[in-house]
């Protein structure tokens, strides 16, 4: 997939306009369905629990993933652009306990 056009480009840029989580939120909600949303909060989990070596079954159990999902955000985690590492690494480093409190 092209990353780069103009449509994303300006996706990226209204994203980065966004000043905290309320913010986020509502835009979140304009733009995608509360399933969609939801999904995408399920795939975070996913890599935050990967990152912390959670057995597969235990995250399909948790997240109500698909195991195909789970094994696809575990290659992205591994071999993707970097995206889930930047911010694991990121959160990580800036609060510590926020990464735990992303798994209950």
């Amino acid at each position: 997939m092209n990353l780069n056009t103009p449509q994303i480009n300006s996706l990226v840029e209204a994203l980065l306009t966004l000043k905290n989580q309320a913010e986020m939120k509502k835009f979140l909600r304009d733009l995608l369905t509360e399933s969609e949303i939801a999904e995408f909060a399920r795939r975070w989990q996913a890599a935050q629990m990967l990152d912390q070596k959670v057995p597969y079954a235990t995250i399909v159990k948790t997240t109500g993933l698909s195991s195909t999902t789970v094994a696809r955000v575990a290659q992205w985690l591994k071999s993707g652009k970097g995206g889930y590492r930047l911010l694991l690494t990121r959160l990580h480093h800036h609060n510590p306990t926020l990464m735990e409190r992303g798994l209950s």
